[in-house]
């Protein structure tokens, strides 16, 4: 028997009765499935436990489950533990213990099969048990407290998985073929110049120049990949292996976090991080901060199993089903507190709160204890942890961006295209080759077979000329540069393609605590005296209310005095310092947060006032009166032979007024003449001033500030008189004493909460004017969730505040109503979480997520992209994430929006560019090789080559370097359906490739110039003209919507002036003395006059391109109306229904619901004709009232769905009282799902 078995052998009486009563509910009771209360029936192991079972106490937490198991006692006697002596580890285990033996109530256990309530006897019996220890059994039950390593990939692995690109892949397959081809034409067809020179043979350059291309881009991204998991795994490597104070064999012993099994009794102190989940033995005022694990931002207090069941029973004892382990129930109370509007919100409100700060026994792994001593029980390690299950979720496969599917799309319409193509110009050049043969047929087999081997080569480079060699290199390019310029702008970039991913995020998914939040207790308002108001960063038409920053200048000397002494003595947080080495308070959060406002106000060091005043007695801090005071003695400022003993009280603001009966005065006048450094002016605590400090109290409340009363009185004996004696030496003075008679003086009110960091505001609203919806996921209490959010400008009128346990229970059809409107999820698991960001990307969302705890994890491991804090953030969190946002400021996110979207637009101008030049050529390629007698084009392997591969590559590099401006955030993100190449960009692509076309087919075959159409002149001037219309084109692709300024900005651009005049330069180098490598002549200045005007030409010829309306080629996609819509947007007659439904930037699959909102809209235009219906008998069954009545609520919620979207920037001109009367009304029918179901 353990020390706690007397007592929970009779408290667990109590409690049969209420927990059978709950048996029968027909609630849903979260996490008491039937395998949680069934015995197993595995003979090998001989504890009444699965990890899975004991791993469903701590998430979430389930003290009614932990009660069914028979509370701490039959934790114990489950594990074969001693919770004094601890685990023995040469023990051994000689009876199988069975979940029925130690359950509080039997009826509650399943039958498992008819084997689990059998008692099996002497489990040394079996042989293969016999030999192992109770080590070795736990270890192979509950398993060690060790992750399962993390296997790596090789760097050859890594080039592998680089190479599995469809581009690449198609790029591959072109250089192989040029090779071969280009190797055989070069060896076996030699030629020879006009003057019968052999020219070197060059064809082969090509195939080894794509080739080169693809190891570079393949090297470059899986070195990068490899360096990058490498520098993580080092990271990781700071070792996590720590000893931890343990009690084994009725000794405290030190033992390594990876030795810790189930059944183990572990010591925790101030600043220990829980290594192991377990369950509360006993400990003194033990608090835990779980935001780094949960989210929960307030600290957590632990007590024992069987005070924390009393308390609960005690709270859910009126209403018998409780909240803490049901999803709410659609009963009609909650219907009709959906309509009652405000009041039954405030009384939910308050319960929530009241649920959420209940003391409870678990002890969660990631937990910092902040504050008292304890020892706890060991049930969950390594993958059973919640760290642990944490961690694992981690580990999940990489998916493909959506600039990835497109590009993949892309490469294979082009593989498709440049196939038709190129069997296209084989059928044309064969049957005019056959067709010559009725001049006669060519004698000899081998030269056939040469003659069809001409024509293959010139099919193979029209397939090699559609490719796009440049485009893997420029979006690598792109990425790269991207990556070096966000680090500038504080954004680690971890992962490349993350980059261009956050672009098009159409929601952002942020954690409260540590991300929009500083995860840091501070005072933000206050009321010194009953009238002197002081908020941090107060509006400016708000007179009465005073910056903090102002307080030391304007309140008298003699009160910042008192109060900066009542601080810093009645508190037990000191200095120390965090992870980093910075110096920081430790210990309660309320506590530091007091202190913190002290040293920004002036005073002076914590330390040395609490050296300069002795410490006559304390009263720690009690839930029960909800306050601590200390008294210290100090010299009677009249009389230095004489003491007077101050009592600085602190506590709950409420309790403190009420037994205040005077009240400080800031009265300037008061204090010119002051008698010492004390002399505080004081005066009678009237009903006005207690009605109006109430009012202070209470709008404190409504913004969810945790308010905290400071006060003092002065004794001039210590003990007070009447105190009475414990023994002959000691007298034991009661609080009651210090507040006797309503004798403290009130010093003034504070309001404490965890402060928005700096930006935040400003960057949320950024993004939603970029039309990326916002949404709050923290595993924070509603009422705190809600009041920050509201702070950020995530939560607008409209909008749904929900708890994660009622989310995870909806059905999808009712999830996905909620979503456009979800703007903060509280009380959220990371499976929730999870939950949330998978349904969102099922739907087409592109989400990124940011977090900074261990519980964020999971979630920024499956968004899109994941944002973590790099200073405040954990490993696990750092690990998880793909971009690292290294100042910890929210509004870095607007920056990575920014980098995205430009990265994806130089993708676009490149392609924009690159297709151009691909389309020109082939067309090029192909008619003069079918003109020309001999099958030859007029741009030679060589040619093409510095075109599309050398040119292309600067080209990329011009357009990747134009930096983000801020009117990228004026439009919205584009979704994973929207094309990669725009109908407006089709529209330049194929404009510039018609006139590309036009002036060299002009050019070589008009006789414009006197040319013979095989003269080296005309085909030098021809390759001229050419690449001066993708030079000036490159202008022209800066822009890639239809503005007509081309060159803004251009001058930011370094790289584009400079690769611009560089182009310019080579190309005339090539041109005068390329000569038969390129198989160009030189050039006299009229025609390289010709080749640079038409190549200039290329910009107006733009302007002209993008005058034209895009409405004038709607006619192409007629028969098509979803592509239409998709290149076109806008409406069209006859157009199918659209398959997503945007509000909020929000895009949720289409479903019957929305067929309810036209029908309700269609109601309430014509309720005449629905009235005639009725009365006519047209529609009377029950189907069509309901689906009628389903409609109108949903015609009702549609205007708030749209009007309430962030992104609108609508914000209702109501007084402030009606805006909360009409948030509350909202905020009513989140908290149950009961009003989220249809009638029936």
């Amino acid at each position: 028997m353990t020390v706690d078995d007397d007592k929970n052998s009779s408290t667990n009486e109590q409690p049969k009765k209420s927990s059978s009563s709950k048996k029968s509910s027909s609630s849903v009771k979260i996490d008491m499935r039937e395998t949680l209360t069934t015995p197993h029936n595995d003979p090998s192991n001989p504890f009444a436990f699965t990890p899975d079972q004991l791993a469903a106490l701590h998430d979430p937490k389930n003290i009614e489950l932990l009660h069914t198991y028979g509370g701490l006692d039959g934790i114990s006697r489950g594990l074969h533990a001693n919770t004094r002596e601890g685990l023995y580890p040469n023990s051994s285990i000689n009876t199988n213990i069975t979940l029925s033996e130690i359950a509080s109530d039997i009826h509650q256990i399943k039958d498992g099969n008819g084997t689990a309530t059998e008692h099996i006897e002497n489990i040394e019996s079996s042989s293969s048990s016999s030999s192992s220890s109770a080590f070795s059994k736990r270890a192979h039950v509950f398993g060690s407290n060790i992750l399962p390593e993390v296997k790596g990939n090789s760097l050859f692995k890594l080039m592998w998985m680089a190479f599995n690109d469809k581009t690449l892949i198609l790029l591959a397959i072109a250089a192989v073929v040029s090779l071969a081809v280009g190797l055989y034409d070069d060896i076996a067809e030699p030629e020879y110049d006009a003057n019968g020179n052999k020219i070197a043979g060059v064809k082969w350059v090509e195939g080894v120049a794509i080739i080169i291309a693809i190891v570079i881009v393949v090297t470059v991204g899986s070195v990068n990949d490899y360096q990058k998991e490498k520098q993580f795994k080092k990271l990781n490597a700071k070792k996590d292996d720590r000893v931890v104070k343990a009690t084994r064999e009725n000794t405290t012993v030190l033992i390594s976090v990876y030795d810790i099994q189930v059944g183990d009794v572990i010591h925790l102190e101030p600043g220990d991080i829980a290594a192991a989940d377990g369950i509360f033995i006993e400990g003194h005022n033990v608090r835990c901060d779980e935001s780094a694990a949960t989210g929960e931002s307030d600290a957590v207090r632990k007590q024992t199993y069987d005070a924390s069941y009393k308390l609960y029973t005690q709270q859910n004892a009126p209403q018998v089903q409780s909240d803490f382990l049901t999803v709410p129930e659609n009963t009609q109370d909650a219907t009709t507190s959906i309509s009652s509007g405000g009041n039954s919100v405030s009384e939910k409100t308050s319960t929530q709160m009241h649920q959420k700060s209940l003391p409870d026994p678990f002890i969660v792994s990631g937990s910092k204890v902040l504050e008292g001593v304890c020892t706890y029980l060991v049930t969950g390690v390594g993958v059973h942890s919640y760290y642990g299950r944490t961690m694992m979720a981690l580990r999940t496969e990489n998916q493909t961006t959506p600039l990835q599917e497109k590009l993949n799309g892309l490469a294979s319409m082009i593989a498709k295209l440049g196939s038709a193509a190129g069997i296209l110009m084989l059928v044309v050049l064969l049957i005019r080759y056959f067709a010559s043969w009725r001049y006669g047929v060519p004698s000899g087999a081998t030269l056939i077979v040469r003659q069809i081997m001409d024509i293959v080569i010139v099919v193979v480079t029209i397939v090699v000329v559609a490719v796009p060699e440049g485009l893997p290199l420029a979006v690598t390019l792109a990425l790269a540069y991207a990556t070096q310029r966000m680090l500038k702008d504080n954004n680690l970039v971890r992962v490349l393609a993350a980059c261009e991913t956050m672009g098009n995020a159409t929601t952002v998914c942020s954690d409260k605590t540590g991300t929009l939040t500083q995860n840091k207790m501070t005072i933000v308002a206050g009321t010194l005296g009953s009238s002197f108001r002081f908020v941090q960063d107060p509006p400016e038409n708000r007179v009465d209310l005073n910056d903090i920053s102002t307080i030391s200048k304007k309140v008298p000397q003699p009160i910042l005095n008192i109060l900066n002494q009542g601080i810093a003595i009645n508190s037990t947080a000191f200095e120390g310092k965090d992870e980093n080495g910075n110096p920081t308070f430790v210990g309660n959060k309320t506590e530091t947060a007091l202190l913190s406002f002290s040293k920004n106000i002036g005073a002076e060091s914590y330390s040395k006032t609490r050296e300069n005043w002795p410490i006559e007695q304390v009263f720690p801090f009690s839930s029960e009166r909800k306050a601590m005071a200390t008294i210290i003695r100090i010299p009677h400022p009249d009389d230095p032979s004489k003491t007077i003993y101050r009592a600085h009280v602190k506590g709950a603001s409420e309790i403190l007024v009420e037994n205040c009966s005077s009240i400080i005065t800031l009265n300037g006048a008061h204090y010119k003449d002051m008698a010492h450094e004390y002399d505080v002016k004081t005066r009678s605590l009237t009903l006005s001033d207690r009605e109006r400090v109430d009012k202070i109290i209470q709008s404190y409340a409504t913004r969810s500030l945790r308010t905290i009363g400071i006060a003092y009185r002065d004794f001039e004996y210590w003990p007070p008189h009447g105190s009475r004696k414990n023994n002959e030496e000691e007298i034991e003075v009661p609080y009651e004493d210090i507040i006797e008679n309503q004798g403290l003086t009130l010093v003034g009110i504070v309001g404490i909460e965890d402060p928005l960091r700096p930006g935040v505001k400003e960057a949320v609203k950024a993004c939603q004017q970029a039309g990326v919806f916002i949404r709050m996921v923290t595993g924070d209490n509603l009422v705190t969730a809600k009041s920050i959010a509201k702070q950020c400008g995530i939560y607008t009128p409209g909008g749904i505040v929900m708890e994660g346990p009622v989310f995870r229970h909806l059905p999808q059809h009712e999830m996905d109503a909620v979503l456009p409107r979800l703007q903060v999820l509280a009380r959220s698991s990371p499976e929730d979480k999870q939950i949330l960001v998978a349904r969102l990307k099922e739907l087409g969302d592109i989400v990124a997520v940011t977090g900074d705890g261990t519980n964020d994890g999971p979630a920024l491991k499956m968004a899109d992209v994941g944002f973590s804090m790099g200073i405040s953030g954990t490993e696990v969190a750092k690990e998880a994430s793909s971009i690292i946002l290294m100042d910890d400021n929210f509004a870095s996110i607007v920056k990575a929006i920014m980098w995205g979207r430009c990265v994806n637009d130089a993708v676009k101008k490149f392609l924009e560019f690159q297709i151009t030049v691909n389309i020109t050529a082939v067309i090029l390629t192909f008619i003069s090789a079918v003109v020309s007698t001999q099958q030859k084009s007029v741009l030679t392997a060589v040619q093409l080559l510095w075109v599309n591969l050398i040119m292309d590559t600067f080209a990329a590099l011009a357009l990747a370097t134009d930096p983000p401006t801020e009117e990228l955030l004026k439009r919205g993100p584009e979704p994973r359906s929207a094309p990669l190449i725009t109908f407006k960009m089709w529209k330049m692509i194929i404009g510039q490739a018609i006139f590309q076309i036009i002036v060299t087919t002009i050019l070589l075959y008009s006789d414009v110039l006197h040319y013979s159409s095989e003269d080296t002149v005309l085909q030098t001037i021809v390759f001229n003209t050419f690449v001066f219309c993708q030079i000036f084109n490159e202008i022209n692709c800066r822009r890639i919507d239809s503005s007509l300024n081309i060159f803004h900005n251009i001058f930011a651009n370094k790289f584009f002036i400079f690769i611009f005049v560089l182009c310019i330069a080579l190309q005339a180098i090539i041109v005068n003395v390329g000569g038969a490598a390129f198989q160009v002549t030189p050039i006299n200045g009229v025609d390289w006059a010709i080749s640079i005007v038409i190549g200039l030409l290329s910009i107006p010829i733009g302007v002209v391109i993008r005058l034209i309306p895009d409405e004038l080629f709607s006619f192409i996609f007629f028969f098509y109306p979803a592509t239409r819509q998709r290149y076109l947007g806008g409406n069209n007659e006859g157009a199918v229904a659209p398959t997503v439904y945007m509000a909020g930037n929000e895009r949720i699959a289409w479903n019957s619901a929305y067929n309810n909102v036209q029908q309700g809209l269609y109601s309430f235009k014509n309720p005449g004709q629905y009235v005639h219906e009725k009365k006519s008998g047209i529609s009377s069954n029950n189907s069509d009232e309901k689906t009628l009545s389903n409609g109108i609520a949903a015609s009702v919620i549609l205007p708030s769905m749209v009007a309430s979207a962030p992104s609108t920037g609508w914000v209702p001109n109501t007084t402030n009282q009606s805006a909360d009367s009409f948030e509350d009304q909202n905020q009513d029918t989140v908290l149950s799902s009961g009003s989220l179901e249809r009638n029936s």
